[in-house]
């Protein structure tokens, strides 16, 4: 019907099936994933899904474009990371979110993208509501402006994931949460004024 589903999520491992549903209708997407972690850990387990595989098995299911993918903010190493374009943190914080955010855009191109927000992709500081967290991640400044930057992108879907309640002081990972799934809306709707 061309509405667009952006999923308010807990754990990361809901993104494998959401990405399955978008590839049924679009065939596959560029990922762009914000996060700490690849989540590329290797799992040849058909039954298990969970945080750290879920990108592994989209990758094994053909769901993802790798030659238009990346990941955003990583500060955490995995042996193979399939092909898939890293951007770590540090590199955010040295060229600036502008600077990335035309990198993600050339990569991704016109083809229909699905853009996963852990809230692990931003520092703890900012988001200590996670259940691993990693020190030296994007603040939500850079946040804010990594995805205002990507305006005009093909963005078909996308989730906010890993907000984590209990550990959530004062809200403060929750509102950071609704201000990007507020950035995903305005991009999904960005192209469709």
């Amino acid at each position: 019907a061309g509405a667009a589903c952006i999923t308010l999520g807990g754990d990361h491992a809901i993104t494998l099936p959401i990405l399955r549903a978008h590839v049924a209708k679009y065939g596959p997407v560029a990922l762009i994933q914000c996060d700490a972690h690849t989540d590329t850990w290797p799992d040849d387990d058909a039954s298990r899904i969970d945080h750290g595989t879920f990108c592994y098995k989209a990758v094994q299911e053909g769901l993802i474009d790798v030659a238009a993918s990346a990941h955003v903010g990583i500060r955490t190493v995995v042996a193979d990371n399939l092909g898939i374009k890293i951007h770590d943190a540090r590199e955010l914080h040295l060229r600036g979110a502008d600077a990335v955010a035309a990198d993600l855009r050339a990569r991704v191109g016109g083809r229909p993208v699905y853009l996963s927000f852990d809230i692990d992709a931003l520092d703890p500081a900012f988001a200590p509501g996670t259940g691993t967290p990693v020190w030296g991640g994007l603040s939500s400044a850079q946040a804010a402006g990594l995805l205002r930057g990507l305006a005009g992108i093909n963005l078909v879907g996308g989730d906010v994931v890993e907000v984590c309640p209990p550990y959530d002081h004062a809200e403060i990972t929750a509102v950071a949460a609704a201000h990007v799934a507020m950035e995903l809306i305005c991009l999904w709707g960005w192209t469709r004024r």
